[in-house]
């Protein structure tokens, strides 16, 4: 069986671990999907950031594939241990404990968020994010999901430091968030976000029914799909030349992708006879169907045969690795700037053109829904605000005294 090593390894400054073996792309594969794994070509092997987290995906990820040799990570979190715990004295936290007693609960969390991003959690909460991700897991929420709820709440324990997470009230909590609006200065989807990971901690893991119910939220504003027109997406288009990019770029555009739908596309997903791509656990945990055009069908053949992937239908540097959405988000915005765009927006454009051009057409609202795969009807309503089907036969008055001035 393939050996797999794990070594401590620094990477643009950042604790990682390396993870190091011989080609296989099944490996490949399951580290990239399953642990977020990426390659460093300074350094030649896969990795991802240093935490447990990352380490348990890791382990899930290897599990059955191969055998994992880690004594040199072993060894560098035990001396990390050690020498976090020379550093702080006793006398020190002693000190903290009766400094912050006196303390408002507004002055106790009012720190920097570049100073709490880097102190460690206290023991008195070290139960609290272990507990929140297996909760999260037994009620299978996406990774992207457990990720953002860990680093949120993460956040939210590094700023109270010692102050034991689960004794906190409403009021609390409310203080918290007002630091975060009014200190912070936080965007209102980026706070929402954090409420949410607090709300499920509070309310699904300690069992706190309504715990969040007198804590307000902030409005979210009103923002209009980014969405390039026709003529836009034919110069984009001509902008690249390279053949792979521009079939990734075109069926983002031809079926209204994710880009992580993209990149996650596998051979057996395209069934050319009935000209279908399937689209398996999408957003949500949700498979979709989505039709081929005969002119996006012949382009992907033309990328077949001059292409030859073994799982999936892009593939990384590595053989049988996904491709990276940085990357296509990185040729995306090439594009742009080449194409002379200035409008802003990221591959997702593309589907938001994608649902504006097809009303546009005058298709139906239900049969986008269907082919973005949206649950609610609402979520697709939103594109009829940046539609010219209608808006472009409406005359303004100033046309009926224009002869007059």
């Amino acid at each position: 069986m393939t050996e797999v090593v794990l070594k401590p390894l620094q990477h643009r400054g950042i604790e990682c671990i390396g993870i190091y073996f011989e080609k296989s792309p099944r490996l490949n594969g399951a580290i990239q999907k399953q642990a977020g794994a990426r390659w460093s070509q300074t350094n030649k092997c896969w990795y991802v950031p240093l935490s447990k987290e990352n380490y348990n995906k890791l382990y899930v990820a290897i599990k059955g594939l191969a055998v994992v040799e880690q004594s040199a990570l072993h060894k560098y979190l035990a001396d990390k241990k050690n020498n976090t715990r020379k550093e702080i004295s006793i006398s020190k936290l002693a000190t903290e404990r009766n400094s912050e007693k006196n303390k408002t609960p507004e002055k106790s969390i009012g720190r920097s968020f570049k100073q709490v991003q880097y102190e460690p959690i206290y023991p008195v909460n070290e139960h609290v994010l272990p507990s929140l991700e297996q909760q999260l897991k037994l009620k299978g929420y996406s990774p992207s999901t457990i990720r953002t709820y860990l680093n949120e709440v993460g956040i939210f324990l590094r700023t109270i430091r010692h102050n034991k997470a689960d004794d906190f009230t409403t009021q609390r909590i409310k203080d918290y968030l007002q630091y975060c609006l009014e200190k912070l200065n936080l965007t209102e989807n980026t706070l929402h976000s954090r409420m949410n990971a607090l709300k499920f901690y509070y309310e699904q893991v300690l069992k706190r029914a309504r715990f969040f119910w007198d804590i307000p939220r902030p409005k979210k504003g009103t923002q209009l799909p980014k969405v390039l027109s026709k003529e836009e997406m034919i110069r984009l288009l001509k902008a690249i030349e390279n053949l792979k990019h521009k079939t990734m770029i075109m069926l983002g555009y031809a079926c209204g992708l994710r880009v992580s739908e993209i990149t996650g596309l596998e051979l057996k997903d395209m069934d050319e006879d009935r000209r279908l791509l399937h689209i398996r656990r999408a957003k949500g945990k949700k498979d979709r169907v989505v039709s081929l055009s005969p002119v996006m069908l012949v382009m992907l053949r033309e990328y077949k045969s001059q292409y030859k992937t073994s799982q999936y239908l892009f593939e990384g540097q590595i053989p049988g690795s996904m491709y990276s959405t940085r990357s296509l988000e990185s040729i995306i915005a090439a594009a742009k700037e080449k194409a002379g765009i200035k409008k802003p927006g990221s591959m997702h454009m593309l589907r938001h053109s994608f649902a504006t051009h097809l009303l546009d057409k005058g298709t139906d609202v239900v049969f986008i829904q269907k082919l973005l795969g949206h649950n609610d009807i609402k979520t697709t309503l939103r594109y009829l605000h940046v539609t010219n089907k209608d808006i472009a036969n409406i005359l303004s008055p100033i046309e009926d005294i224009g002869d007059f001035l």
